[in-house]
């Protein structure tokens, strides 16, 4: 079957093993950006389309008679229209759990990052001060340890579950909290018990109209004022204005962000223009290591296998 990628600049610098896809589908022709109105010239003749963030709907499927197969190098599907798919005869499948290892010590180096006042720390040596010290240590900021201090994690999936078992190999105490929308059960408590008692709080839901603002002032405002706010999961769930306002009032001790609503972020945008050593953001990396990009194009690879062989492991949505 003939491939095309469509935005492989999304998975990395040229450092991954392309041979896998390129072994099961015989010929695969790929881009590293594809504008919108390029995305029909580029799919003409192919019956697989592999994207990860390109939108596709149904204004393309009409035009894109031989696609028969959309592979998404991600787990979320929100670019493509699913819908609209079926009803053209097009599956759909998605890639998941490959960054679970990745996240997971992103969301602990955030931690261990701000537990340990590394950027202040930082600061002092660039300037000079740590070389001026009177003493072999300096000791200007405190430094906290993670064991015997309460994670509380919002969204127990792969993801969440990952950060739990880290977590507990540094010696903290994990709490979960329930879904959005249902009563607590099988050892979660309610958001509203959890935030108090936490003094990391580390999100992993998806981003929907329910978790939208989830973190929000009320909330920054339950949460002890030593805590710390680690957010890996998507930009819109952080009311990013109240984020800013918790900060400079003090209201938390710090934050550790991959993410923002709007990605690529304006250069005007308002957290990047907070200078603070509590702060650190990241520029969407908790899921990028190396082994976990590699590992969407081995589970692409097996999509595509089963779909051309029939294997019962296709990732049909």
């Amino acid at each position: 079957m003939d491939a095309v990628l469509l935005d492989g600049a999304t998975l990395g610098p040229g450092d991954l093993n392309f041979k896998v896809i390129q072994v099961a589908v015989g010929n695969l022709r790929c881009h590293q950006h594809t504008q919108p109105g390029e995305i029909v010239a580029r799919l003409a003749g192919a019956h697989i389309a592999l994207v990860n963030k390109v939108d596709l709907g149904a204004k393309h499927f009409s035009q894109l008679p031989q696609l028969k197969h959309i592979i998404v190098l991600a787990t979320g599907v929100n670019n493509i229209d699913v819908k609209a798919a079926k009803k053209f005869g097009i599956s759909v499948q998605n890639c998941r759990a490959y960054g679970v290892d990745s996240v997971a010590q992103h969301c602990l180096m955030l931690m261990l990052s701000l537990s340990t006042r590394m950027l202040s720390y930082r600061r002092l040596i660039n300037n000079g001060e740590w070389s001026d010290s009177a003493q072999f240590c300096m000791l200007d900021y405190p430094v906290e340890s993670l064991a015997g201090k309460t994670l509380g994690i919002i969204g127990y999936g792969d993801l969440g579950k990952g950060v739990a078992n880290l977590a507990r190999a540094f010696g903290m105490r994990v709490l979960v909290a329930a879904r959005q929308g249902q009563e607590p059960s099988d050892g979660r408590i309610s958001m509203s018990d959890l935030l108090p008692q936490v003094d990391v709080l580390s999100l992993h839901c998806p981003l929907t109209q329910d978790t939208t603002n989830l973190i929000d002032w009320p909330q920054l405002c339950a949460l002890p004022n030593t805590a710390l706010l680690i957010n890996c999961a998507r930009g819109g769930i952080v009311n990013e204005a109240a984020l800013i306002k918790a900060l400079d009032e003090g209201q938390i001790a710090g934050a550790g962000i991959d993410v923002l609503t709007q990605e690529p972020p304006p250069k005007n945008h308002p957290l990047l223009a907070v200078e603070r050593d509590n702060l650190i953001i990241t520029p969407h990396t908790a899921w990028a290591s190396r082994q976990a990009r590699q590992t969407i194009l081995n589970q692409a690879a097996e999509n595509i296998l089963s779909l051309t062989f029939g294997q019962d492991r296709v990732r049909q949505l």
